[in-house]
């Protein structure tokens, strides 16, 4: 399983980054897909979910109503659209597969594989 991260920069507050996970040896389109991150000296964090359809989605408090999380099932591939960053927002991103056929990782759930991280720097 290879889950490859893409889109991390750096940028400036107020401004957006469009994060992209291609997925391979896995069954896509039976699983949810989250977003996490980790800034530093502090734990890794759920920031958004999505179901194995699009269907139901979840956002952490702290970016709804700025990131969006969407997928294509048809380029195994998830995206995190994040706008109006916030130099808090400063991590590490993390794609993370749940199993098949579970809604956890929004719970708390273990995700079964990791993707390998990119970086977003948002300045002040």
């Amino acid at each position: 399983v290879q889950l490859q991260a893409s889109g991390g920069g750096l940028v400036q507050a107020g401004g957006s980054l469009r994060l992209s996970c291609a997925a391979s040896g896995v069954t896509f389109s039976r699983r949810a897909m989250a977003w996490f991150r980790q800034a530093p000296g502090k734990e890794r964090e759920i920031v958004a979910a999505i179901s194995w359809n699009g269907g139901s989605t979840y956002y952490a408090d702290s970016v709804k109503g700025r990131f969006t999380i969407s997928r294509d099932n048809a380029k195994n591939t998830v995206y995190l659209q994040m706008n109006s960053l916030k130099p808090e927002d400063t991590a590490v991103y993390y794609c993370a597969v749940d199993r098949v056929n579970s809604w956890a990782l929004h719970r708390g759930g273990d995700p079964d594989y990791w993707g390998q991280g990119t970086l977003v720097t948002v300045s002040s």
